[in-house]
C-alpha cells in the first residue's frame, strides 16, 4: 500500500496484522502499527481507541475470514446430516490450512484470542449458531432425532474441538487425526440419528 494513502481502519488493521506476523503479538500495540505505517500514534487513535480495541479488531477480522465458507453450507439446500459434516469439515479445512499457510500469524493469534473473550465468544456463538440451523432442519426433515438444536450445536463443536480448535493444532499432524474424526462423527451422527 502506497504510504501517502490515507489511514483508514482497514490500513492499520493490515499494518497490525504484519506487525504481529514479523514480530509477535507483543508487538501489537498502537505505537509500533503507527510505526510500521511511519504515522504518529495519535493519527491511529483517531480509529482505534485502544491497544486493547487494536487486538480485539485483528481477531475479529481473521476469524471473520473464516466464516463466508461456513455461511454459505449453512445455507444450501440438501439433507442436514451431509451438510452438517460439510460445516464441521470445512471448520477442520479452514483451521488447518491457516495453521500451515500461516503459522506465525496463527500462533499469535492463538495468544490473542485468549485476551480476546468477547471477540472470541461471539465467534463461538456464531458457530453454535450455525451448527443449530443445520441440527434443527435434521430434526424438521425427520434424519435427526428431536433435540434442542443449540444445546446439541454446542455438544457438536465441543466434540469434534480436537480436529478444529487452535488450542490443538500441534496434535493435528497425528496422522491417525482424520480415523479419529471419523470414529468421533458415527458416534455423532449415531446419537442424532432419528432412526
Amino acid at each position: 500500500m502506497h504510504p501517502d494513502a490515507p489511514l483508514t481502519r482497514d490500513r492499520i488493521l493490515a499494518a497490525a496484522e504484519d506487525v504481529i506476523r514479523r514480530f509477535g503479538p507483543s508487538k501489537a500495540t498502537v505505537v509500533d502499527v503507527a510505526r510500521a505505517l511511519g504515522v504518529s500514534h495519535t493519527s491511529v487513535y483517531k480509529h482505534v481507541s485502544s491497544k486493547a480495541e487494536l487486538r480485539d479488531l485483528v481477531v475479529g477480522q481473521w476469524m471473520e475470514a473464516t466464516m463466508p465458507p461456513l455461511r454459505t453450507i449453512v445455507a444450501q439446500p440438501g439433507p442436514a446430516p451431509q451438510r452438517l459434516r460439510q460445516l464441521i469439515d470445512a471448520l477442520i479445512s479452514v483451521k488447518r490450512r491457516r495453521a500451515t499457510e500461516d503459522p506465525e500469524l496463527f500462533s499469535a493469534f492463538r495468544t490473542l484470542g485468549a485476551e480476546a473473550k468477547s471477540v472470541v465468544l461471539a465467534h463461538i456463538d456464531e458457530l453454535i449458531r450455525l451448527v443449530a440451523t443445520v441440527i434443527a432442519s435434521g430434526v424438521q426433515e425427520g434424519t435427526f432425532r428431536t433435540v434442542d438444536p443449540v444445546a446439541t450445536g454446542r455438544a457438536v463443536l465441543i466434540a469434534t474441538s480436537k480436529f478444529h480448535h487452535p488450542a490443538h493444532a500441534a496434535e493435528w499432524a497425528d496422522p491417525i487425526i482424520d480415523a479419529a474424526y471419523n470414529d468421533v462423527w458415527q458416534l455423532l451422527m449415531s446419537g442424532l440419528s432419528s432412526g
